[in-house]
């Protein structure tokens, strides 16, 4: 029987997998992608599934049964130096169920997928694969250029993918049963539960945004404290007003994770700086008024210190509730395993973002140590695996 040992010996080999040496990095359409499909490709194979990838280059493991299809899955891609576990233990996890499965008889059928691109690393596309499944993959991607000027169209089509049939990876609603994915929980809820899985309730929604702060750049040892136009200490005060925004509203999150500024020399004035801003809550108002009361906040400081202020909005994820009927069966499942069924929200995005536009969705979370992921520190106990298994492994028993 497949066990969580080597649920974790497939990741470790997959952490292998990588377009640099010394960190794993394996991104849409590469060699190492490649690699990764055909070593999932082959586990799939060995556990008699039907394989093969589709016109997007995602990896599917079918599972022949009558009436409708239940979807499990994640994603293969990664970030740059990240952990083994953040989407291939989505894949592995249920491979290792239906390999314990594959002589016992279920009322449907199944496919297994490794999506190929759900960080959006390479082209700026988060969510690739599995938009293509669900429908909504945006044919101007395809003119979509790397760092190093490959469109994505010639990047897919050298992969072995076809870009002008991306189209015909679309799937049925009424072909399927829903959706079911298995992921890290990438957050310290669980660990400070106490708690070796958790079931998800909504994956939060999210708004970015790129904000520009114009000033006027000016000599540092010539230019008077109250007649400057300093871009930077606009935007320092703008990101404490971000954070105190933040704070007066439970459960928002807001990162202002880059910031550039020119011309960043150590004796002249700011007279520009940039930033990127993003927002998450799993209320779409909640998140929609943060953002209001932000923008705010720039204006009222732009106007304070003689500075524009430049707002681009960057677009928007709104929140995704889980199935109410697979997560009750989900929680049922956990209950049965011998553990309390700890619901939670997601604070990061998952392929079941897309997917919920096609089909119901579930999500079980795995405890992983301190939280820590999109590090090379990520990290989940063994034993946890183990839980996680015979849960989805009683999921899919129960499921009708």
């Amino acid at each position: 029987m497949s066990t969580a040992a080597t649920v974790l010996e497939r990741c470790a080999a997959l952490g292998q997998v990588s377009e640099e040496p010394d960190r794993l990095v394996r991104r849409y359409a590469t060699p190492a992608m490649r690699a990764a499909n055909e070593l999932v490709g082959g586990w799939m194979r060995d556990a008699g599934l039907e394989v093969r990838e589709d016109a997007a280059g995602n990896l599917i493991g079918r599972r022949d049964g009558p009436g409708k299809t239940l979807l499990l899955g994640s994603h293969l891609d990664t970030v740059v130096d990240a952990g083994r576990y953040d989407g291939p233990l989505g894949v592995l996890a249920a491979l290792a169920v239906l390999e314990r499965l594959w002589d016992r008889a279920l009322p449907y059928a199944v496919e297994l997928i490794g999506f190929a691109d759900e960080e959006g690393i390479r082209y700026g596309t988060t969510f690739l694969g599995s938009a293509a499944v669900a429908g909504r993959f945006a044919p101007a991607w395809l003119a979509l250029t790397d760092d190093g000027g490959v469109t994505m169209a010639e990047a897919l089509r050298e992969f072995g993918g076809d870009p002008g049939a991306i189209a015909s990876a679309a799937r049925r609603p009424q072909d399927l049963l829903g959706y079911c994915e298995v992921h890290i929980e990438q957050g310290p809820v669980l660990e400070r539960r106490g708690a070796p899985v958790g079931i998800v309730t909504t994956i939060t929604g999210q708004t970015h945004a790129e904000v520009r702060f114009l000033g006027e750049a000016g000599h540092a040892g010539t230019v008077p404290m109250n007649a400057r136009r300093d871009a930077l200490a606009a935007a320092a005060e703008w990101m404490l007003a971000v954070e105190s925004v933040a704070r007066r509203r439970q459960g928002t999150v807001a990162t202002v994770g880059r910031i550039a500024v020119e011309p960043d020399a150590r004796n002249v004035i700011p007279g520009e700086a940039r930033m990127t801003l993003d927002v998450r809550h799993t209320s779409n108002a909640v998140r929609r008024e943060a953002i209001a009361d932000m923008r705010a906040e720039g204006q009222r400081i732009a106007a304070g210190r003689d500075v524009e202020l430049d707002w681009d909005a960057r677009g928007e994820t709104a929140a995704v509730p889980t199935s109410p009927d697979l997560t009750d069966l989900l929680a049922d499942a956990v209950e049965a395993a011998g553990h309390a069924p700890e619901r939670l929200p997601s604070g990061a995005g998952h392929d079941a973002v897309q997917m919920a536009a096609l089909t119901d969705v579930a999500m079980l979370f795995v405890r992983c140590r301190k939280g820590i992921s999109h590090n090379p520190a990520e990290a989940v106990e063994e034993a946890d695996v183990a839980v996680a298994l015979d849960v989805l492994e009683r999921f899919l028993g129960a499921l009708r």
